[in-house]
Order: structure tokens, then sequence, then C-alpha cells
């Protein structure tokens, strides 16, 4: 067996990197020293990458030995013709890809780049990371291969943090980020559904689990009065599922469960995040949401008496599972209905709770379940979302026996996402072109998905086809631009940019469905087949009124009227290969990469400081950060957060899933920011939270993630980052 060459490895006190990169946190002369983030780069690559990189004589050589020892698979390479793949290689190198900052190499190198397997020497480079992605999802199509490639390496198109890490790899995990599965009121549900979260949890993926079908605490079971204990026993066995499948030690299980407000035991659910809860209800990992439809908005607004509804009866009177049925809509009539046992609550009250617990903890999410299903153009009903809320998709429910085995098999979700990086992206040369590879690169995603532990998510992910393109570096965008984020620019760019995403996604994935004489599920009775979806987009064609704006997107061809039409008419015709396709995931590690701002977020800090497990603190300066961009960049913190919702609403009109919305609050708000307070009133309270959740609503938000606080000792609490579904 051929040894590997043995580098000269660096000792620790010849390491100057990280003590460059920290006199970025010192200013000179009340400057930023800007220059010390490119020396720590350069550094970092002299003393710690370079030598601790295993050197091969010749591309051919480096292939043969990955393939050999195990660390790549042959399969994918065989595909193609070698020569192909050592001048893709070889080229790839010729366009000499130079991380800009610091951080965005040691988190590629840390994180991503493949390693012998004792962990300490390195096996790719970043292109070598970037071919392997491009070769393993064009699946022998070298012409895709190649325009995989580009994308790739300009940093246009970004996939998900474990498809970009695993692609390629021998020995990897699964390339979804992260899954969503249901119960119904039953044992065998309850039974099945742990099961399906250690198993998927074992996979890597964050796990989201819909709770609102359950019987509440002391309703009856087989006529045995106060028999069900409720959610919160549930919830605790899930919380240990998570922590023991824990992908072998390497990152702690992650799970989410979700509970529509209308559940009796909506506020023993809240009670488990409290930082005083007894140790037989607290939940510490587990991460809470709630289910909120538009009924709810109505009783606080009028400070009505609220009823929660028992899930057992109302599954009863109206045949179907509790998440099933739109409270909005039934809301009378389940009120006056004898045969429903239900609860009396103060609709304020609850509203109360609510943002007391995401001051202190950062949640729970929120998803407006009303907006979510008006807004959805797939037949069926989207009850539930993700660890990070972005994904929204249409859910069926299964039917178990006794034996644990499924009588009817439903619809569960796999998600498979990517980002376009919005600064490299307005700049491609055919915008167009670029949307469709990284469709074809996603599909390739959904298509080799196999879930089979969980035959709901592997029969979901087969019918529906789904992805979650979306976007990232906004913020990085409009300052470069010399644009206010928030702004009525901001807000126009943002607008025509996910409009064009709309249009352009929808027809590669017409020209797929196409192509392969195939169709999701279901999409005859869609409101693509129907036509209906069309019609709103041919209608409200959006308008950019911005010299700036229309310079900024001069290399974006935006779809006319016509060019709707003529979609509409193609689509009708052959339908479409996903069901859905676009959703905004948080971008965690990766935008660093990407050297970009996270999302559609707006920045934390000019120079964020990150704890870094191993290593103590690294710090990153904001993406391009300029004397040019950095009145730009103006903290989330210190931003009206109306102005982020009216951001994300601008994108929600065209995406057609959700986004990972996080509201930015200090835990003493600057006295002037927000107009309902008064003078003198500067602590964040309940009703501040009560007022921007309102906001969001009636701005068409989807959902909201995290709330994260930042306190008066430079505390950030609900800062935890979702990793399993991160970008």
């Amino acid at each position: 067996m051929k040894k590997l060459k043995t580098p000269t490895v660096q000792q620790p006190n010849e390491m100057t990197y990280f003590k460059l990169n920290n006199e970025l946190n010192i200013p000179v002369d009340d400057k930023i020293p800007l220059h010390k983030d490119k020396e720590a780069v350069r550094a970092y690559f002299l003393e710690h990458v370079n030598p601790n990189t295993v050197f091969f004589y010749t591309i051919e050589e480096k292939i043969n030995y990955l393939i050999d020892h195990d660390y790549i698979e042959e399969e994918f390479i065989d595909k193609y013709d070698r020569q192909f793949v050592y001048d893709l290689l070889q080229s790839t190198y010729d366009k000499k890809f130079r991380f800009k900052s610091f951080m965005g190499a040691h988190k590629f190198y840390s994180q991503y780049a493949l390693k012998t397997n004792d962990g300490k020497r390195y096996l790719e480079r970043y292109e070598d990371r970037i071919v392997f992605n491009a070769l393993y999802f064009a699946d022998g199509d070298e012409e895709l291969a190649t325009q995989l490639r580009d994308e790739l390496i300009s940093q246009r198109f970004q996939p998900a943090t474990p498809t970009f890490l695993n692609a390629g790899r021998k020995r990897r995990g699964e390339m979804v980020s992260c899954f969503l599965i249901q119960m119904t009121d039953d044992m065998n549900s309850i039974g099945r559904t742990i099961n399906s979260a250690l198993q998927l949890s074992k996979r890597g993926g964050g796990v989201g689990i819909n709770l609102s079908n359950l019987r509440e605490a002391g309703a009856p079971i087989k006529k045995v009065s106060n028999a069900a204990s409720g959610v919160v026993p549930v919830m605790k066995l899930f919380e240990d599922s998570f922590s023991y499948a824990n992908q072998l030690g390497q990152r702690q299980g992650a799970g989410v469960v979700y509970l529509n407000v209308f559940h009796p035991d909506v506020v023993n659910f809240l009670a488990t995040k409290k930082e005083n809860a007894d140790e037989k209800i607290r939940v510490k990992t587990l991460s809470l949401g709630l289910v909120v439809p538009d009924k709810f908005y109505e009783l606080v607004a009028n400070d009505d008496v609220m009823y929660l509804f028992s899930p057992y009866d109302v599954e009863r009177v109206y045949g179907q599972p509790f998440s099933y049925v739109d409270i909005t809509e039934e809301y009378d009539n389940m009120v006056n209905n004898s045969e429903i046992k239900k609860y009396r609550i103060q609709a304020r009250e609850l509203e109360m709770e609510i943002s007391r617990l995401q001051q202190e903890s950062g949640y729970p999410y929120v998803v407006n379940i009303d907006a979510v299903n008006e807004a959805n153009p797939i037949a069926g009903n989207v009850v539930m979302s993700n660890l990070c809320s972005e994904i929204l998709q249409v859910q069926t429910p299964s039917t178990l026996n006794d034996r644990q085995e499924y009588e009817v098999l439903g619809r569960d979700i796999s998600c498979n996402l990517g980002s376009t990086n919005m600064v490299n992206m307005v700049q491609s040369p055919d915008f167009a072109k670029s949307i469709e590879v990284a469709i074809r690169a996603l599909t390739y995603v959904t298509d080799h998905t196999a879930i089979s532990a969980v035959p709901s998510i592997e029969n979901g992910n087969n019918l529906s086809h789904s992805i979650g393109l979306g976007a990232m570096g906004l913020h990085t965008l409009l300052a470069l631009n010399e644009i206010y984020y928030g702004s009525d620019e901001s807000i126009e760019l943002t607008e025509a940019y996910f409009y064009a995403l709309n249009y352009w996604s929808l027809v590669a994935s017409n020209k797929i469905a196409t192509e392969r004489n195939e169709t999701f599920y279901d999409f005859e009775n869609s409101d693509y087949a129907s036509g209906v979806y069309f019609d709103r987009m041919i209608e409200e064609i959006p308008e950019i009124t911005s010299d700036k704006v229309k310079d900024i997107l001069k290399n974006v061809p935006l779809p006319t009227a016509e060019d709707w039409k003529e979609l509409k008419a193609k689509v009708q015709a052959n339908g479409l290969y996903h069901a859905y396709r676009l959703a905004v995931a948080p971008t965690g590690s990766i935008s660093y990469v990407n050297e970009t701002s996270s999302s559609l977020q707006p920045i934390i800090r000019l120079i964020e400081e990150r704890q870094e497990k191993k290593t103590g603190k690294t710090y990153y300066p904001a993406p391009y950060l300029s004397n040019k961009t950095m009145p730009y960049y103006e903290s989330a913190y210190d931003l009206d957060m109306r102005k982020v919702i009216d951001v994300y609403a601008a994108a929600q009109k065209y995406v057609d899933q959700g986004m990972s919305m996080t509201l930015f609050m200090r835990s003493e708000i600057p006295e002037g920011l927000y107009p309902w307070k008064k003078p003198g009133e500067v602590k964040m309270d309940t009703r501040d939270l009560n007022i921007l959740r309102n906001y969001a609503w009636n701005q068409g938000i989807k959902s909201i993630y995290y709330i994260r606080t930042f306190t008066d000792d430079e505390d950030e609490i609900g800062s935890n980052y979702c990793e399993s579904c991160s970008i």
C-alpha cells in the first residue's frame, strides 16, 4: 500500500494567524485594521494549510489514491472519461480561487475539506471539493459538470452544508438537510414516529415533528376518564431520542416539535422552555414551534375568550386529524358543537405568554398556517414546518396497524436545500442558466435520496421531488451598492431578484418535466395546472423605479407578462417536475466561505466575534468592509424590525415555501426606534413582540424563526445556530 507523503508539521509556537486575526478587534488610530485579516489568511495557508496538505505529484496520482484508499467513491468518477476529470480539476486550479477572509478559509478547512483518517492532514483543496460536487451532481454529463463547476467556483450557487460536505465521499452521511414527520393520535403512530426520529437523527438531519393531533392531558382513552398524559411526556421522549441518536457523537441530534395554538396543552407546551420549569417537564435541547391560524390574531385583537379544542373530539367529529381542520373557518362551529370538549383561556393572556417566552429563550417559532395554505399552490394541507421554519410543504397522514405496519402510507418531507449568492448572481453572464444549473444539482439530490428506514419520508420525496433553492448575501449586495437595509430601494431590489428567481426556477422545472415526461404527484390538481398561479404573476408585474436598482439588475432578465403567458402554456402542457422549488434557509458557516452576509438578514456586527470550541475567539469583518460600505452595514440590533419584515415580505411574494426570518431585539431599545414606545421607555417588553408578530402576519410573512435578544451584558438570548438545516 502506497504511503502518504509526510508533510512538515508546524509547531504551535510558529502559528501567527490567530494572533493576526485577533488584532482585527484592536482599533489603530480609531480605524479597523482590515489588513490584519488579509495577513491572517496568508499566514494560515503558509503556516498551516500548505504544510499539512498531502502532496501528490500529479492529479492522476491524487484521484487514484483517494479512490484506492476509500476516501471518494469510484462510481461517480467512472461515469466520466478520466482525462476529462483531470482537465476539469486543472482548469479549476487555473482559476486561482483565493479566500478573502481568514474565517472563510478556516471554516472550509476545519469543517468541509476531506482529511486523512487521523484528521490531521488535508486531502482536498477548495477546488477539489468544488469539482467533486460538480461531477457528482452532473451524473456523467460533462457539459453539466463544467457548468456546475463554473457556478460553484464563481460562488453563484452553494449547496447546503450536508450536500456540499458529503458529495462524492466514500464514507459519508446523507446529503439531505432536514426532515418533517407527523403523528396521529394513537400509540402505534407515536412508537413509529419515535423510531423514525431515531433513524433520521442518526443520518445527520434536523427533525421536525407535529404533535398537534395528540389528545390533551387528561383526555379519556377508551372511555376511561383522565387517562391521557398529553404532549409533554412525548416531547421528553423525543428529546431523549435526539440525545441518543447523535450521529456517532459528532453532533447533538436536533429536533423541533410543533403544536397548534388551539391545542389544550399549549400552555404546558410553552412552559417546558421556561428557565424555572420543573426538571420533570423541562426540555433543554428540543426547539418549540407554534402553528398559528388567523383566528388567533382575530381573538387577540378583540380581547376575546379563546377556546382550545380536544384533538380527539375534533377528529371524531370531522373525520380527519386535528391538524387538517381549518380552525379559522370552523371555529364558531366547533365552539357551538357540544360533542367537542373545549377549554377557555384569554387570548391576550396566551399572546403575552408567547412573548414572555420569546424574551426569555427565543422560542417559540411561529408558523402563520393560514397564510401558508392560502399561498400554497399544491392540493392539500401544510400542517407544520421544520427545524429552521422555512420548509412548508403538503403532508398526508399515515395509518398504522398494531404491527406498526402502514395500512395507508402517508407523505412526509425531506429537505434538499441550496442557495444563490446574490452578490455574484446579479453579475452572472447568464442568470437563467445559473438558476437552471442550480435546480439540476438539487434535483439530483432529491432523485437519489432514499430514506427507506422511514417509508413516509421516502414516499413524500419520491412523489413530490421537492427542493429548496434560496438566497444569501442581501445585506452585502446592498452595502456594496450603497443602499440602506429596509429602504424603498432595498425592498424593490429584493422583490425583483426573487421575482426573477421564481420565474427562472419554474422554467427549469418545466424543462426537466418535459425532458423526462414526468411531473410531481397530483400536478393536475395544482394551481399550476389550472393556470391560477400564473394569472397573479401576469397581472402583478413589479415595477422598478430606482435607476440604481435597474443598474444592479442589468444582467438579470426580468420576465414580462408575455413571458409569463408563454410559460403558463408550457406548464399546462408539460407540467412541473418539482412540487416545491424555493425556500430561504439560514446560512451558517457556508456564508463565511462564500464571503457574504447570511441569508436575507442584516449583519449583527461590523466585526463579528465567533467563539470556536477548540481555537477560542475568531473575528470576521463584514464582507467587503470598507469606508464605502461601512455606513450601509447597520447592525440588525439597531434596525427597526419592521424594516426586516418588509424586506422578507417582498421576497415572500415569490417564494412558494417559507423563509427563516429572525428578529433581532435589544433588551434596552434605543429611544425613538419604535413609535409606540413612550419617551423614557427603553426596556423591551412583551408588547413590542406582540406588535411585531402582528405586523409580520399582516405583511404576509409565513413564519418567524428565532427572536434574538442582545442583553445589557452583551449576551445573546436565542442565538444558538441551526447547524442541521443551515446552508
